[in-house]
């Protein structure tokens, strides 16, 4: 007992003591369940604890079109969203950190608060607001300005649009406080000295705001990767069972069908280590792209 107490007041051991219950979760929650996903993805389940091992054939049944179809369909998602949810945020951030609103926190905050809705419940709406009647919102919409009513889900470039709208009005309030945070870091003697020497608005925001940001545009297109290929509650709510052509699957809809609504766990496990790959790639692609690994010395 004298030795445990002594321990607990070491200087040497406390940190480990501090750090054990987050080695603990971190080895329960998180490495076991990796190892045990990435070995699922060499079996074949065929019931609680019961298992045949299968070796490469569930990364070889990758090959079909569902899949390929599941691949460009996120990363078309993925390539859209990493412009508007960069670009759009951006302009509103610059905006706002302006003078031209008298009330800034107002309107933050109604930005941002579409961020705290759920995509589900949000994604009810916008499948009311886009449903293929004719009385529908946007359909009504249309009507008035002379153009004929959509099917927007079964459409695929509608689809594609479907999932970004969602997306966008959900998580551009996010990305909008990431880049007024790098805005109010920038100082004000650089843009009072670009005005003395005759540059305009335009010059300032391409030659002073945009570089200046840069660390927080990585940032930002780094998350949107990750998040454009996981992209499934936009997909989910406008196709919840039935999918026409597979117009909205993506992978990780994909990973969802085949692992949960099929039962192929081992198949879903293959999925989910092939979609971390590609992930894992383009983000060092594009890290690279930006200059992030080159030596400047």
């Amino acid at each position: 007992m004298k030795y445990l107490k002594k321990l607990a007041y070491s200087k040497k051991a406390a940190p480990y003591i501090f750090l054990t219950p987050f080695i603990l979760s971190f080895l329960i929650f998180n490495l076991y369940p990796i190892i045990s996903s990435f070995l699922m993805s060499f079996q074949k389940l065929k019931g609680f604890n019961s298992y045949t091992w299968v070796g490469l054939n569930n990364y070889k049944n990758l090959w079909n079109k569902d899949f390929f179809t599941a691949v460009k369909t996120t990363t078309l998602v993925t390539a859209v969203e990493c412009v508007v949810l960069t670009v759009f945020p951006l302009i509103l951030a610059v905006v706002l950190n302006t003078g031209l609103f008298k009330r800034k926190n107002f309107f933050r905050a109604v930005f941002f608060i579409p961020t705290l809705a759920s995509t589900i419940v949000a994604g009810i709406v916008f499948r009311m607001l886009f449903s293929d009647s004719g009385n529908a919102f946007m359909n009504s919409l249309l009507n008035v300005f002379g153009f004929e009513s959509q099917n927007f889900m079964l459409n695929y470039k509608w689809s594609i649009t479907l999932m970004v709208v969602l997306s966008t009005w959900k998580s551009a309030g996010l990305y909008m406080i990431y880049f007024l945070s790098g805005l109010q870091t920038i100082p004000r003697d650089v843009y009072e000295s670009a005005e003395i020497d005759g540059a305009g608005e335009l010059k300032k925001l391409l030659y002073i705001t945009i570089p200046l940001l840069k660390p927080i545009i990585i940032y930002v297109f780094t998350i949107l990767i990750f998040e454009g290929y996981r992209t499934f509650g936009e997909s989910y709510v406008f196709w919840k069972e039935s999918m026409p052509g597979n117009l909205g699957m993506t992978i990780v809809r994909y990973l969802y069908q085949q692992g949960f609504t099929y039962g192929n766990l081992g198949f879903g496990s293959a999925i989910g280590f092939v979609l971390l790959g590609i992930v894992l790639i383009i983000n060092l692609l594009q890290l690279k792209g930006f200059g992030l690994f080159r030596d400047d010395d």
